[in-house]
């Protein structure tokens, strides 16, 4: 029985769908290299391929903020129903939750952020946005299209699923905190590993880029209003100069990092606001600053969040002013730290895809990403897609020129499809029982009751 499962598995390999896999938990190594590279080719097909790019093109014409994403999110649950995925909705005002395979465990989830950025678009194409004031400027439109893409190779494969697969498709990335709100109404429960991407122009087409431990900042932002009295600039003795206090604030703040923090673990203090006065010759009542502070740890994080609070209310009194200091707590991210067994695992799967040569190991960086509420709470792995072309101007996330490269679809699509499978067929069941969430039918399948 084991050889004819072994020959049906080969003999499908080139078929129009990707090749169901044997249900075998024993699968030799090179068994398990050809599912990933199965998936890629399936997902290179041209009417697979333009699915992706019309989902993701319709998604950047009518872009949506954080928790406003509800016609995005409609579109999702469209698709999973085609598909027939259930789901669960809404989760985090917005969010959808598509579960595929036996609904037992072990449980594994892909996720894609799926918001975008209060921002004008200037790039000139068909597809430009439709709202004024808003673009998908991060790629999030893209993790959509790539994980509705792993989706659909997936579910072809359910009945082989040695576990389930929960697709999480999350709101409000971008300073929402939407992780964080899905964590907390259940959306990870139970699920033993999480994966995610993020599309990069920074990194050639055909290479990912990650790295075991730490590869995101802890990021927060603080606001300051420092009050004073203002009057005649040409009089400064009657009045309590408030730009003076913030500008003292400013330069102590640097010393948290030049002269408190340990030069080998990476901190950064940055004012990015500076708001006061109108006139040439007035002084103002009051000057508000703000800006943002990173860390590698929870420890140095907490710690330069109290030197923060400490140094602008002390220094602002040196200068007989008061100030008052606002942390803005939803934008509080932890560090995001891929766990160290789920990067070999991404390394033989990506290496299956790519070639090993085509893997790099990066070094972390000081952006934050709320996927460390995920990787925070259960073993999580963040990746790079490289997206960049061999000519053309490159612009990182966040721009008003940034652009997808849409023939990275097929690499996305198939690298989750493949981590998620490769994994529930490599790891052994942690827990007895499903999710509330499922309920057996009058056929003895478990399926997900949609909320």
């Amino acid at each position: 029985m084991a050889f004819l499962k072994w020959f049906l598995l080969i003999f499908t390999l080139h078929s129009f769908m990707p090749t169901p896999i044997s249900s075998n938990l024993s699968l030799t190594k090179e068994a398990l290299a050809q599912i990933p590279l199965n998936f890629l080719e399936f997902s290179k097909k041209p009417e697979i391929m333009d699915w992706m790019v019309n989902i993701r093109r319709k998604i950047h014409e009518n872009r949506e903020l954080g928790y406003e994403e509800f016609e995005t999110s409609k579109l999702i649950r469209a698709e999973l129903d085609l598909m027939g995925i259930p789901y669960k909705y809404p989760i985090a005002v917005t969010g959808v939750v598509g579960y595929i395979g036996t609904g037992k465990p072990p449980f594994v989830a892909l996720r894609a952020d799926m918001d975008a950025l209060a921002m004008e678009e200037l790039v000139e194409w068909e597809h430009k946005s439709k709202v004024p004031g808003k673009m998908h400027a991060c790629g999030h439109d893209a993790h959509v299209a790539m994980l509705l893409g792993a989706a659909k190779m997936l579910q072809h494969n359910q009945n082989d699923l040695q576990g389930t697969v929960v697709l999480i498709f999350q709101p409000a990335e971008e300073g929402g905190g939407g992780a964080k709100i899905m964590l907390d109404e259940g959306a990870l429960d139970k699920v033993d590993a999480i994966f995610a991407l993020h599309v990069t122009a920074r990194v050639p087409i055909g290479m990912v880029a990650s790295r075991p431990g730490p590869i995101s900042a802890a990021m927060g932002f603080f606001e300051a209003v420092i009050n004073g009295k203002g009057g005649h600039a040409a009089i400064p003795q009657h009045t309590v100069d408030p730009i003076l206090a913030a500008s003292n604030v400013i330069v102590s703040l640097q010393h948290l990092v030049s002269r408190e923090a340990d030069p080998l673990d990476s901190q950064v203090v940055s004012i990015a606001k500076f708001q006061g006065g109108g006139a040439f010759n007035v002084i103002p009542d009051s000057v508000t600053i703000g800006g943002t502070f990173r860390a590698f740890s929870k420890e140095s994080f907490l710690q330069l969040r109290q030197r923060i609070e400490e140094v602008i209310s002390k220094q602002a009194s040196v200068q007989r002013c008061n100030a008052t200091v606002i942390f803005d707590e939803r934008s509080m991210y932890p560090v995001n730290s891929n766990n160290k067994e789920l990067h070999e695992h991404f390394r033989k799967v990506a290496g299956e895809i790519l070639g090993s040569e085509n893997i790099i190991e990066m070094q972390p960086q000081m952006g934050g990403e709320d996927f460390a509420f995920f990787s925070e709470s259960i073993p999580g792995l963040f990746f790079f897609l490289g997206m960049k072309e061999t000519e053309g101007a490159v612009h990182s996330g966040h721009s008003p020129y940034f652009r997808v490269n849409e023939d990275v679809f097929p690499y996305g699509a198939a690298l989750h499809a493949s981590l998620a499978i490769t994994y529930l067929l490599q790891n052994p069941t942690k827990y007895t029982s499903p999710p509330e969430a499922f309920r057996a039918t009058a056929h003895g399948m478990l399926v997900l009751d949609r909320i």
